[in-house]
């Protein structure tokens, strides 16, 4: 039996909404997406993401979004944006570890969380599981 870690996460189709206010993080992450089949919408601020949002007809299944940005947090960012895409599931990311995160107030316990820094696979295999999760 292969060890999970060694096995490839698997390939998806779904849309991702990619909201990162680091240039090169976001790029960086919008390559791995799409590498794995992913379409991915991007944007650098939560306002852009609204935009976006806002003028897009089709599905966005998951809004991957950094918890700590300038304007708009991730959190304000996906709460309006449930407004929006009620259907849409939540990654945040952040620098900060999630219990900072979590003792700060910015997120709630068990709210789906990946710590940068993350690896190419580290990120495809996250996004897999909070898509594949069951609605909550």
């Amino acid at each position: 039996m292969t060890p999970r870690s060694a096995v490839q996460p698997p390939i998806g189709t779904e849309t991702v909404l990619l909201v990162e206010d680091h240039d090169g993080l976001r790029t960086l992450a919008r390559k791995v997406l799409e590498r794995y089949g992913y379409a991915v919408l991007e944007a650098p601020n939560g306002y852009a993401a609204l935009r976006i949002c806002e003028s897009r007809h089709g599905a966005i299944h998951l809004l991957l979004t950094d918890v700590v940005m300038p304007g708009m947090s991730g959190r304000v960012l996906a709460d309006r944006l449930a407004l929006l895409h009620p259907a849409t599931k939540v990654l945040y990311t952040s620098g900060y570890t999630d219990n900072a995160i979590v003792h700060h107030g910015a997120l709630e316990a068990g709210t789906a969380f990946l710590q940068k820094p993350y690896t190419p696979e580290t990120l495809a295999r996250k996004v897999r599981d909070v898509l594949d999760a069951p609605p909550r």
